[in-house]
């Protein structure tokens, strides 16, 4: 297979440390002239956390941050042991960074080879430069656009004179109730490395996907049950309190863990949201569990409680279930893709959960619903269609079958030059 693509006027190389036929610890490098930037460096969350390809510090001189989930920043920090790499992104993502790191620190610090000093330093050498503002580094243009993925998530274009390559990272092209759908206004573009996560099937209609979750949430609250949605503190918490307020929902909503926090971080940043007004509503009208006695007291009360994990693999989410799961008035509607082998997952397909120490049956409703903050495969495809016609495509970010199959459906249907790279691989654009 070809793993070298070269053209002789003003060559840039790529080269793929992680998230290469995988989901997890993304990273790669671009490089074009003497001047190499990384893009992303995440970490493979599991027992102990995967990294990327080690690369030495001395190596990078810019770092570009699309976006705050852990698989695409956990692992910055190791640049800041003993250096000082500028940091590449938008304010949002560097304040959620922060939380979700310290976290990660947190419950992790054991096995990872940084504390929080690290992340203190790094958070120094952190650089906003938001949306469409080419910022120079060293011969280098790097400008950001909208992702649509999560609030201040970004796309990447790296500049070299007048080579551009686009990084998609995680993104979505459709508007959800929180954000506006990625801005694909690509000009110029000689390469696109692009997320194929969801390569090989579409999402149902959005619209459709919302009404039929205030639906079911209703139906339970009003047969007087409590609706326990277990949610991503980042991004997805905040869409369902905000598809909550844009239904005008009449019951009570709470809102506990981790999601409390990135609230209050989005409140200072209303314009990066598709509807500031709508998620100041959504806030105020959600009520903020405190302690323990407001979350037993929640789970006596029809309403609906929106609390991580999304996949229930800790949080106080576990603790709702300990009670939500025993009645068959209530319900539990999952929102977020449930990784197999994770406990929500397992209650997807077995509707079993470990209470008080036992595998039970849980008697309360099950559903899942399609909120995702990726692009299906439609709208990949479509995205491949908005860059130049020359462009050379590599795709990472997803599954080794989805990667393969992403690139032959581009070389087959479109007659693109289209790759899979392997971790390690570097190509010449």
């Amino acid at each position: 297979m070809l793993q070298t693509v070269v053209s002789i006027k003003n060559p840039m190389k790529i080269k793929f440390l992680g998230g290469a036929r995988e989901v997890g610890r993304s990273g790669i490098t671009v490089k074009g002239g003497q001047t190499n930037v990384l893009i992303d460096y995440g970490v493979m969350i599991g027992r102990e956390p995967g990294f990327p390809m080690h690369i030495p510090t001395n190596e990078v001189d810019g770092i570009v941050l699309t976006h705050a989930h852990l698989d695409h920043s956990g692992a910055i920090p190791l640049f800041h042991v003993t250096g000082n790499t500028p940091v590449y992104g938008t304010q949002p993502t560097f304040d959620l960074t922060n939380l979700l790191i310290k976290d990660f620190i947190h419950l992790s610090g054991y096995f990872l080879p940084f504390e929080s000093l690290e992340l203190q330093t790094m958070m120094k050498h952190c650089v906003d430069i938001g949306y469409r503002n080419p910022t120079k580094l060293r011969g280098m243009n790097i400008e950001l656009l909208r992702s649509g993925h999560i609030p201040g998530g970004a796309q990447a274009i790296i500049e070299r004179r007048g080579k551009r390559i686009l990084y998609t990272s995680d993104f979505n092209s459709v508007d959800t109730q929180l954000l506006s759908g990625a801005d694909q206004a690509y000009k110029g573009i000689d390469a696109i490395v692009m997320e194929s996560t969801y390569a090989n099937e579409d999402h149902q209609d959005r619209t459709a996907v919302e009404e039929q979750f205030i639906e079911k949430a209703t139906e339970v609250v009003e047969r007087g049950g409590t609706v326990l949605v277990p949610a991503f503190s980042v991004g997805r918490s905040q869409e369902i309190l905000c598809l909550l307020a844009a239904y005008h929902f009449e019951y009570p909503v709470y809102v506990d863990g981790m999601a409390k926090n990135a609230n209050a971080i989005l409140m200072n940043h209303l314009s990066y949201l598709r509807d500031g007004p709508l998620f100041r509503d959504a806030i105020h009208m959600a009520e903020q569990i405190g302690g323990w006695r407001d979350r037993r007291r929640a789970t006596k009360k029809p309403g609906v409680i929106v609390s991580p994990a999304g996949m229930l693999k800790g949080g106080n989410a576990v603790f709702y279930m300990n009670t939500i799961a025993k009645k068959e008035e209530n319900a539990v509607l999952l929102v977020s893709f449930q990784v197999p082998g994770t406990p929500g997952r397992r209650l997807m397909e077995t509707k079993k959960f470990i209470i008080g120490g036992k595998t039970r049956t849980v008697k309360a409703d099950i559903d899942h619903f399609d909120f995702t903050s990726h692009s299906g495969k439609t709208h990949l495809i479509e995205t491949v269609n908005k860059v130049d016609n020359n462009a050379k495509v590599f795709l990472m970010h997803g599954a080794e079958e989805n990667c393969e199959h992403l690139a032959e459906v581009v070389r087959d249907d479109l007659g693109l030059e289209a790759i899979a790279p392997k971790t390690g691989e570097t190509y010449t654009v």
